[in-house]
């Protein structure tokens, strides 16, 4: 794999019914691409997957796919708790041309040991062979962690799992997969928060939800830091470091949805059960973006299409 640098955890935008939004997604990926962002994360956690329908999913994918036209990699989440369930949608996702790579996280609810981690993702991993595998460590939101010497394991086993998106939050465990694999196995951070001191100890990269709202700065921020120009990657950190909490304020992508919305960008509906922020948090919101001047070229109503 050869993809560096700070790809984007895209939204899915949806219409004031629910459904999929398709010009606006497609408006959202040529904006994204435009502004110099490196590759492009369909239907991850950001892209509430987890509440697509599967005809909805491929859609999307196949929507992110036709309007990067190629010019960046695209890939594609692909998680499920179920390995025999996984192994199915794989399958499909299979059929999609232009597929970069996939991204699949830790099986969630069932808790499963290492062992069962391992064996999930091998057979993730064999059943796409040779389209590439980005492990997905994200602990918060699955009730496991996937331990740097399962990663090790996973690496030897399948040459195929190329790269792991780290989100567990925790410095030492990506510095421990930097001293572990081999350098051509890619790192990416899964937090904004964290992504300079990953690439500090090594990480080759940031997989972003700040950059769905702020795609230049973000790619300017990740390829400083990766060419060691860390006073205007710092600057950027400084500059920004507010948003990547607001982010969270409430349940991702909630905050991000509705500063979109408030740049004219996309509506701000999420699925149930993932709810709109409360009036005072989207209040705060809008405060913070106009502060860092997010809302000065805000798209205005009705021009979205011509994106």
């Amino acid at each position: 794999m050869e993809t560096t640098g700070c790809g984007t955890a895209i939204v899915t935008p949806f219409r004031a019914d629910g459904s999929i939004d398709e010009p606006a997604l497609w408006a959202l990926v040529n904006w994204q691409i435009d502004a110099g962002i490196d590759f492009i994360v369909a239907c991850g956690s950001t892209g509430e997957a987890a509440t697509l329908e599967e005809q909805e999913w491929l859609r999307a994918v196949r929507i992110v796919i036709e309007a990067s036209a190629g010019r960046v990699p695209v890939w594609a989440g692909c998680t499920h708790n179920s390995t025999k369930t996984l192994l199915r949608l794989a399958t499909m996702l299979r059929q999609v041309p232009g597929v970069d790579a996939i991204l699949s996280a830790n099986p969630y609810y069932n808790k499963p040991t290492q062992e069962g981690q391992f064996q999930h993702f091998l057979a993730l991993a064999k059943s796409v062979d040779p389209i590439p595998v980005c492990l997905y460590n994200v602990p918060g939101r699955t009730g496991v962690n996937l331990d740097p010497l399962t990663v090790v394991r996973l690496a030897a086993a399948a040459p195929n799992v190329e790269a792991i998106k780290e989100a567990s939050g925790k410095l030492p465990q990506i510095a421990e997969l930097v001293h572990s694999l081999p350098s051509s196995f890619k790192i990416f951070s899964g937090d904004d928060n964290l992504a300079l001191a990953a690439i500090g100890v090594g990480a080759q990269g940031l997989i972003s939800v700040a950059s769905n709202e702020i795609p230049a700065e973000m790619a300017r921020m990740i390829g400083a830091a990766l060419r060691d120009e860390w006073s205007e990657a710092r600057e950027l950190e400084r500059r920004y470091g507010r948003l990547f909490e607001a982010n969270f304020w409430e349940s991702n992508p909630g905050p991000v949805k509705t500063i979109l919305n408030l740049m004219g960008r996309a509506s701000d509906t999420v699925r149930l059960p993932l709810v709109p922020p409360m009036p005072a948090t989207r209040a705060k919101l809008e405060r913070l973006a106009g502060e860092l001047g997010l809302l000065k070229f805000a798209v205005p109503a009705g021009d979205l299409r011509m994106f």
